[in-house]
């Protein structure tokens, strides 16, 4: 009997240390913090939405010989977590805009297995840097299809909003609707489960056991945009982390949040992280688009958006301390001096803003994702808009290539990310 307990005892032993092991290189949450087995994981990372399409440039150059060269230089930077676009709805234009791609799902509920390889071909280039993904599933936002395009296929919204650019109040109408459709839920859920159940074609390891993903993002900046559907939103929120967590139980998951503006709401940002489901905090700081440079003197509106920056981290750090739970600031930017759109063009100012972000990394903020890296993409035309065919920069094709995009020419930008990079991977 005491052989048998003991041989039992062993097993049990063996069965708990191969589990560790399994873990031990996943991201996970203890408390306010991340964590990578026992050691803290705090980071500087980018943002680089479109490091899955690079794969479908029939252009190697343009294509897997960019990306490598791109992710070489953010690994040397020590920038080794990078936030990108699972893959776009639809194609062609929506609000007048082209969206990117190619698309993961073209037509409804018809998947793009080319395109999924790009994802595949991003991830296995990042596992042999050892960096770190964060894969948001859809977008609220029309520049790659998102909520819209779910809305589209199930002829719940005014057809012509693929030729012509809405209003706000009527796009704040048109996506609330996103929250009211089961049949436009189910098609997102199907496309979540899709990418989260695939077995990377070029490794062979399955998504759901790698370690070089770091989060499920449920989408980009999703919001409710109507009071009227908050109820319908919080639980569109909780029930897909509920099903994420069902399909992939290891990796951790997130909203994609902006913050309270996102919802108007500090209680409403609260309550949709409250999910058990959900395991950190997200919020993206944009100085130009809420309106803190409004003085036609950038260097006196940067001074206005730090004190704006500081004040709206303090109301949401306060959130993510009493909930428990880490907090990333995984979207930020700032113009180019003289608010120039050139590659060329100083980046005195953005520097400035960068690092005041940045000295926020440590205790509950676990890390921050500048927007957006761009790598050694180029504006192709004098306007600065991308047109078909064109470089993917950091900047979504509704904006100006050069609006918040990091070149890999800003030498100024790419020493102080490298310098915070290195000071995140000291904190305990």
């Amino acid at each position: 009997m005491k052989i048998a307990k003991l041989f039992s005892s062993v097993i049990i032993l063996l069965f708990a240390a191969s589990i560790c092991s399994a873990r031990g290189d996943f991201v996970e949450v203890r408390g306010k913090k991340f964590v990578i087995g026992n050691a803290p994981y705090y980071f500087v990372g980018t943002n680089y939405w479109y490091g899955a399409l690079l794969g479908g440039e029939t252009d190697k150059r343009r294509g897997i010989e960019r990306l490598r060269r791109e992710l070489d230089l953010l690994k040397s930077l020590g920038i080794d977590n990078l936030r990108v676009l699972a893959g776009a709805e639809g194609e062609g234009l929506l609000n007048g805009i082209t969206r990117v791609g190619p698309a993961l799902q073209p037509e409804k509920r018809k998947f793009d297995d080319e395109a999924l390889k790009g994802l595949d071909l991003l991830l296995a280039e990042m596992r042999k840097r050892d960096m770190r993904a964060v894969i948001y599933l859809s977008n609220n936002w029309e520049w790659s299809g998102g909520f819209q395009q779910y809305l589209l296929w199930e002829k719940r919204i005014d057809p012509t909003l693929i030729s012509r650019k809405p209003s706000w109040d009527e796009l704040r109408d048109t996506i609330k609707e996103f929250y009211l459709c089961p049949q436009c839920i189910a098609g997102y859920q199907a496309q979540a489960a899709k990418v989260i159940s695939r077995r990377n074609s070029i490794n062979r390891i399955e998504y759901v056991n790698d370690p070089t993903i770091m989060a499920w993002e449920i989408a980009n900046e999703p919001r409710p945009m109507r009071p009227a559907v908050n109820a319908a939103y919080a639980k569109f929120l909780s029930d897909t982390a509920a099903l994420i967590r069902t399909l992939d139980p290891k990796h951790l998951i997130t909203i994609g949040h902006e913050g309270y503006i996102g919802t108007e709401s500090v209680e409403l940002f609260e309550k949709v992280h409250a999910v058990a489901n959900i395991d950190y905090l997200t919020i993206h700081i944009w100085p130009k688009n809420w309106g803190w440079l409004a003085d036609a003197d950038l260097d006196k509106a940067l001074a206005n958006a730090e004190v704006e920056t500081r004040k709206y981290i303090d109301l949401n750090l306060a959130v993510a301390d009493k909930l428990n739970k880490p907090l990333v600031i995984e979207e930020f930017g700032f113009p180019r001096d003289g608010r120039s759109f050139d590659r060329t063009a100083a980046t005195h100012l953005r520097d400035r803003y960068f690092e005041a972000v940045l000295s926020n990394i440590g205790g509950t903020v676990a890390g921050a994702n500048f927007w957006a890296f761009a790598g050694r993409g180029r504006a192709a035309n004098t306007d600065f808009i991308r047109k078909a065919g064109d470089d993917y920069t950091g900047d979504p094709p509704m904006e100006e290539q050069g609006l918040n995009s990091v070149f890999d020419t800003d030498r100024t930008t790419l020493s102080l990310l490298k310098k915070a990079a290195r000071k995140a991977k000291r904190l305990k």
